[in-house]
């Protein structure tokens, strides 16, 4: 089984997870800017995290022979804070880095004022550098924040095949179907999704613009869970192709579009930063 996780949160992981990623299959990963759990203070920590999202997450992914990409946003819970907004004039230098594949995540957590201005205007971004993009709905009135997600989308002139609307549930993904937008599915040990409910899903809507990951995030959560949604289709009878379609060929499809998708073989075991050569597990 190959997997690539479209939408998970590395930063937040150990080594320890590449490896075992790895060796369960996961051959690509993508991995969004999102809000780290402690608030930041300054425009000047997005742009760090950013270098690390296109140059250390990408190191570290490929001692381990996984292709590393990245999607770059200012995250919706942080465009509420005043001290954060200064980061969207960071985001277009980063947007045009080779390895960055869509801009995200970007849409909303509270559905405030300030949330509409920044997500219109990353959409924009979207439009201007050729991109897809990477919506995350709120995790409090999730129907609501799918219909306003949907509306400005709409109102963004993005196409909706270039839009992929995540943490979906049964209640919500028949709207973001009908409008032509991805659909996105985090599987959590917990919260959100699990691999039996995510397999009826596939069975009622299909396999076409579906996206199944991980997130992985710093709270409870398994990067293998792409994993175990894949062994929870077979067990249901989905065959070996309709798991490669859903774990494999529509990730590359939709960030496909980007153009910028390398998912050319990673040496495991080394690699390079910086100029030198670092082999796993020396110093």
């Amino acid at each position: 089984m190959r997997i690539f996780d479209p939408h998970i949160h590395m930063t937040s992981r150990t080594t320890d997870d590449y490896e075992r990623m790895a060796a369960a299959g996961v051959r690509a990963v993508v991995e969004p800017a999102f809000w780290l759990g402690q608030p930041r203070t300054g425009a000047g920590s997005f742009a760090d995290y950013f270098d690390s999202l296109v140059g250390w997450e990408p190191f570290r992914a490929a001692q381990f022979g996984i292709r590393h990409h990245a999607t770059i946003a200012l995250n919706p819970k942080e465009a509420n804070d005043p001290r954060c907004r200064e980061a969207l004039k960071l985001v277009p230098r980063y947007l045009d880095k080779d390895s960055v594949v869509a801009v995200g995540e970007i849409g909303y957590d509270a559905m405030t004022p300030e949330e509409d201005e920044v997500f219109a205007a990353q959409l924009e971004l979207a439009v201007d550098h050729e991109l897809p993009a990477l919506v995350h709905t709120p995790h409090r009135d999730k129907a609501r924040g799918v219909e306003r997600t949907l509306a400005v989308v709409r109102a963004s002139g993005i196409g909706p095949g270039r839009v992929v609307v995540d943490h979906l549930n049964e209640v919500t993904v028949g709207a973001v179907q009908d409008a032509g937008c991805w659909m996105g599915f985090s599987i959590y040990p917990d919260t959100k999704m699990s691999p039996s409910r995510m397999v009826e899903i596939l069975r009622e809507r299909g396999l076409e613009r579906m996206l199944v990951n991980s997130a992985a995030d710093w709270g409870r959560s398994d990067p293998l869970l792409t994993l175990r949604t894949g062994e929870a289709m077979l067990a249901a009878g989905f065959s070996d192709d309709d798991v490669d379609r859903v774990l494999w060929r529509n990730p590359v499809e939709f960030y496909g579009q980007s153009g910028r998708l390398d998912l050319s073989e990673t040496a495991a075991g080394e690699a390079t930063f910086e100029g030198s050569s670092i082999l796993r597990g020396g110093s």
